[in-house]
């Protein structure tokens, strides 16, 4: 993103880079708890580049819009440390592995939350499902490769935006999809997901966090009850 595109239309993945950077502002000191929810509840609900610019133009360098929504496409190293790597400093290079493969037959299995995630992670499932979600995990390290065998069953794993993901399983009468490719922030692990699906298959979607999400719907509602009041005193 630069200046002279200020009606480029944001997307979901630049208002949250905007919001994370916001939270570390006020965790800082930088904003006080009434401009973090004034300035947090303007990224939620901007619809453009220009709406998002002014948010973050008064943190400290190099915490620009630009840096925080398009860093990740210039490459340049201006973007590390921004929010794509800020966001990750905690998450990366943390903790030994919590599990390292999960089995599931005729039932299911999840890995979520807060869990640690190691160097390789294998799930198998036979006529059964499987859950890998990694948006609020911790990685011991930043390459991570996930295994996948799916044999008349399915296994998801769920990424946030911003995270680097590359898809190269095979499939026999069944398949590997992935959802939604995005930008990739300069700080995210590095995750290829792998393996075999038997009349079965295994999907990576993107998805926000829970609580971002759960915030976002939240403000939508809120921004359409305001919207609801201003056309009856019209």
């Amino acid at each position: 993103m630069t200046s002279e595109q200020p009606e480029t239309r944001a997307s979901d993945a630049e208002r949250e880079r905007v919001a994370e950077r916001l939270r570390e502002a006020v965790a800082e000191g930088r904003l006080d708890m009434d401009e973090f929810d004034e300035r947090l509840g303007a990224a939620l609900r901007a619809r453009t580049h220009g709406e998002l610019t002014p948010l973050v133009r008064d943190l400290p360098a190099p915490g620009t819009t630009a840096d925080l929504v398009s860093g990740a496409r210039s490459g340049t190293g201006a973007a590390v440390g921004a929010a794509g790597d800020a966001g990750w400093a905690d998450r990366v290079g943390r903790g030994e592995p919590t599990s390292t493969g999960g089995f599931a037959f005729w039932s299911g299995f999840s890995r979520k939350g807060t869990w640690t995630v190691g160097r390789s992670f294998t799930g198998v499932v036979i006529q059964a499902g499987g859950e890998i979600d990694l948006r609020e995990a911790r990685f011991a390290d930043r390459d991570v490769v996930i295994r996948c065998v799916a044999i008349m069953g399915g296994i998801d794993v769920v990424v946030p935006p911003g995270m680097h993901v590359q898809v190269n399983g095979f499939g026999f009468m069944g398949g590997f999809d992935q959802v939604g490719g995005g930008e990739v922030d300069p700080g995210a692990p590095r995750v290829v997901v792998t393996g075999f699906a038997l009349m079965g298959g295994v999907g990576v979607k993107r998805k926000l966090r829970e609580a971002d999400r759960l915030r976002l719907k939240e403000e939508r509602k809120r921004l359409k009850v305001e919207k609801k009041a201003e056309r009856k005193q019209l």
